[in-house]
């Protein structure tokens, strides 16, 4: 903005200026050749008493003493082709010798004729020539003093513009910046408003705004404390009902899931009072290989043909573990859930250079609908409430990763998690965009 303020004010400064300066130079150029005619006409006009009362050897003197000063050169004709002086004759000495005073352009110059009448040998022509030089003796100092003010005046004015402009860019800027704290998440950020009073007006509309989004959020978080706290009354009794369960695998099972629910509620009431707690990593390989456990018995049941992919190193992701098995938990219970019995999968984990990707694809018939439309929330389609994709890409986005929705090669659906390491979350100045809380 302040390159095309600059570009728009040396451009219009440059047309007033030319349209001054062009006209003045001109001028400077039309008074510099009058004022050399001009002293060349006196200088031949000084001369019109000594012709007409001397002899011509008082005149060739005269002239002689004339020319060898400083100005027009001055040669004296008669009638009967004699002259005094250096001049040539030509046709406009012959038209002066008529009687006439005048001025002529000739090739080097300009000769001034003035006629003399009544002299004692005759009529006579007084001519003095001035040379280009002396018609334009000043002009090119002139020229370039009126080039360096106009050089001035749009430098001048370059500088008042660019001023003006960080005057209002500079506020635009700040603005930008806050925008851009806001959306990584620094509800904190607020603009100062400065500047024309429309962009105060924007600043203070940003700064409302601001304070709205973290009401709204505080909001969103007591409301899901609340809920949280509320589901502890009814946990507890699931795990007074759980723990007097006879020993065995069943009764084992149904108290890890038990656990598993009570650690998610905790965790949620933990973020709720602590939305800015950086997160912590987990070994992905583990919780991937613990939950396609859990899910194999399903799988065996159902007639499902599971291919597990895992790498043998560990894998480790910016992501809280519990937050990794709800995310795994929904892609898997989504193939169970859209997918006819007796339908394969596969679950494979790798890293590569941009992170940790955890791919689960089926043979089943695909995505029915757009897969972008599936990410909103509601929007699941038939039998789908929709939040099971939504839960897996709130825990990748989190963290600064994504998900992304496609087809597998058998024509099925494929569902794809990236996750950045924790090298990288670290090293990376920017926290992750504002997304759904608890």
């Amino acid at each position: 903005m302040r390159k095309r303020l600059a570009l728009l004010v040396v451009a219009t400064t440059s047309l007033v200026t030319l349209a001054f300066l062009i006209p003045l130079a001109l001028l400077v150029q039309m008074v510099a050749e009058y004022r050399a005619v001009s002293a060349a006409t006196l200088r031949a006009e000084s001369l019109v008493s000594v012709v007409a009362a001397s002899d011509r050897s008082t005149v060739g003197l005269t002239v002689d003493q004339v020319s060898a000063g400083n100005g027009a050169e001055v040669t004296v004709f008669w009638s009967d082709g004699t002259q005094a002086g250096p001049a040539r004759p030509n046709a406009a000495v012959e038209l002066g010798l008529a009687g006439r005073s005048f001025s002529v352009d000739t090739a080097n110059g300009r000769q001034v004729l003035v006629s003399v009448q009544g002299a004692p040998d005759g009529p006579a022509l007084i001519a003095a020539f001035v040379t280009d030089h002396d018609l334009h003796r000043g002009v090119l100092h002139a020229w370039l003093i009126l080039t360096g003010l106009g050089l001035l005046l749009i430098g001048a004015g370059v500088l008042v513009a660019d001023r003006l402009a960080h005057s209002m860019v500079r506020p635009i800027t700040e603005l930008s910046r806050v925008s851009l704290r806001l959306s990584r998440g620094d509800l904190s950020a607020r603009a100062t408003p400065a500047g024309p009073s429309e962009i105060r007006d924007v600043a203070t509309a940003l700064n409302h705004l601001a304070e709205r989004i973290r009401q709204l959020l505080r909001e969103e978080r007591e409301s899901a404390a609340d809920l949280s706290h509320r589901l502890r009354t009814p946990l507890t009794a699931l795990r007074l009902d759980a723990e007097a369960l006879p020993a065995g695998p069943d009764g084992d099972r149904i108290r890890d899931d038990v656990d598993r629910l009570e650690r998610a509620v905790s965790r949620v009431i933990a973020e709720t009072r602590r939305p800015d707690e950086p997160a912590a990593g987990c070994e992905a390989g583990r919780i991937v290989r613990t939950r396609l456990d859990f899910w194999s018995a399903l799988a065996e049941d159902t007639d499902r043909r599971m291919s597990v992919d895992l790498p043998d190193a560990p894998i480790t992701v910016a992501l809280p573990a519990d937050e990794l098995e709800a995310a795994v938990d929904a892609l898997l219970g989504n193939v169970f859930a859209h997918t006819p019995d007796g339908t394969a999968f596969a679950v494979k984990l790798r890293r590569d250079t941009s992170g940790v990707r955890l791919e689960v694809s089926d043979d089943g018939p695909g995505f029915a609908t757009d897969p972008d439309a599936l990410l909103d929330r509601g929007t699941g389609g038939k039998g789908s409430s929709g939040l099971g994709l939504d839960i897996a890409r709130s825990a990748a986005v989190r963290v600064g990763g994504e998900l992304q929705l496609g087809s597998s090669p058998t024509g099925g659906a494929q569902v794809t998690l990236t996750f950045p390491i924790p090298e990288q979350v670290s090293a990376s100045s920017n926290p992750p965009p504002l997304g759904p809380t608890g």
